[in-house]
């Protein structure tokens, strides 16, 4: 549980607020004014404070600032009147988490309290994990193709500025760990990039897990809850498959990007944020526009700098670099013989280097030997190469059947799979790569599950 310190003129208040958190497991500390709130912070650290903004000599407000200059700052309620919001938001500014009006509700104090510490222990986990990422930054992204060693250059420069930032490629190429170099590498560094996958949530979720919402903004909001966009203040969002978002809450991300302010599901205040934003999508945005599914204006707000990641397929230079690190760095180091690694060259990875990635990470556990041989590649991936040996041999010449025999099934259904990843999921295009008729590729597309468009 955590360790809070209460910081109240009036010993009552601070009772009540004591007997309420401690009953629910907390550690406690009370104080009765700033100055002997500050004496205690050195020793008892908290995590969390809560303050009134009206007490006797120095105000809640001058805490909020000196406790943001802290090295490892807790995170700080304010506690004021109901009719003094407005000295809450300048508290928030200064860097306070939340307020909380008088007079007080137990449940809304306890939740408000517990989310604040719950941000507290995410931030220093979050400080402990950038520590460990700045000590290997860059460390196994392999850029051995000119593509990506110039994606990393362009990171180098991008990383200097605060420019909203595009990065497109299919699933698997890294599309976020290119995001997270940049805000790495840049002055946002030590300050939070909080992400989210927009495609994982419905579009009523969504916003609120951006914006926020007040209490009473709906069914279930019993308290004021702070979003990924306000939460991020000072660092990064970085907004994943953001193509897959709905024309409404696209429309209130291209006032966040354009105003720089946000304002919580049910509220009536305006907060302004400081942020930098990357997104990123697997999707091509201008057909989307021309559909009527992504806004144009907020497409030219967010492809101020786009970063296009290849697929594997097309940087095959990486692929034996790739191999070679996955292998090395796991639990049981492997090494490759060369038949074996001439197939995983070979192979069109659709899912691209986290594909290769899981594959590696299989066979360094199941291989019992200390060298990886083509038998012990997965039975799929030797199919999809020996599948792809033999379209190619049947657009030159006839092909005779290996003699150990293939599973039709299982070849025909790699194809297909293969030719959708090659078309983004268009099916009339992927049934011309293999001289279909569209109905042809569609009906058995549909028989071995596979989706497209």
């Amino acid at each position: 549980m955590a360790k809070i310190l209460i910081v109240d003129d009036e010993a009552a208040q601070r009772r009540i607020m004591g007997d309420i958190l401690k009953a629910a497991g907390h550690r406690v500390a009370v104080a009765d004014s700033v100055d002997q709130a500050e004496e205690i912070v050195s020793d008892f650290q908290p995590e969390v404070v809560l303050t009134d903004m009206k007490m006797p000599g120095r105000s809640g407000l001058s805490l909020v600032e000196g406790l943001a200059k802290l090295p490892v700052p807790p995170e700080v309620v304010v506690i004021t009147a109901f009719g003094s919001v407005d000295t809450a938001v300048k508290a928030m500014r200064l860097g306070a988490y939340d307020y909380l009006t008088k007079p007080l509700e137990k449940d809304e104090l306890l939740l408000v309290a517990e989310r604040a510490a719950e941000k507290y222990s995410l931030r220093i986990e979050s400080k402990r994990l950038r520590q460990e990422l700045h000590g290997r930054l860059g460390e196994g992204l392999i850029a051995e193709a000119k593509p990506m060693r110039d994606i990393l250059d362009m990171v180098a420069m991008v990383a200097q500025s605060d420019a909203t930032v595009l990065v497109r490629g299919e699933s698997g190429t890294g599309k976020e760990r290119i995001a997270r170099l940049i805000h790495l590498q840049g002055s946002r560094g030590h300050k939070p990039m909080l992400g989210i996958n927009c495609a994982a949530f419905p579009e009523s979720l969504l916003e609120t897990e951006l914006f926020g919402y007040e209490k009473g903004a709906f069914t279930g909001a019993q308290a004021r809850k702070i979003g990924l966009i306000e939460s991020a203040h000072g660092g990064t969002i970085f907004l994943d498959e953001v193509g897959d978002m709905s024309l409404s809450t696209q429309a209130k991300l291209l006032r966040v990007l354009q105003e720089r302010e946000i304002r919580r599901v049910g509220g009536t205040v305006t907060l302004p944020v400081d942020i930098r934003v990357i997104a990123a999508t697997h999707k091509d945005l201008a057909e989307a526009i021309k559909q009527g599914a992504f806004r144009e204006d907020l497409f030219y707000r967010i492809n101020v700098i786009p970063i296009v990641i290849p697929p594997l397929r097309d940087r095959k230079e990486d692929i034996t670099p790739l191999v070679n690190h996955f292998l090395s760095r796991s639990p049981r180091p492997k090494t490759i013989e060369p038949e074996a690694l001439e197939m995983l060259v070979e192979y069109d990875w659709p899912g691209n280097v986290r594909e290769l990635q899981a594959v590696m990470e299989r066979v360094s556990v199941l291989t019992k030997g200390q060298n990886v041989t083509l038998d012990d590649l997965p039975f799929e991936l030797r199919l999809g190469a020996r599948a792809k040996a033999l379209a190619a041999s049947s657009a030159g010449s006839a092909w005779e059947i290996p003699a150990d025999g293939l599973v039709f099934e299982e070849w025909e259904r790699n194809l297909l799979a293969q030719a959708l990843t090659r078309c983004s999921g268009n099916m009339a295009e992927a049934a011309k790569l293999l001289g279909m008729t569209y109905r042809t590729f569609q009906y058995r597309a549909l028989k071995f599950g596979l989706k497209g468009n």
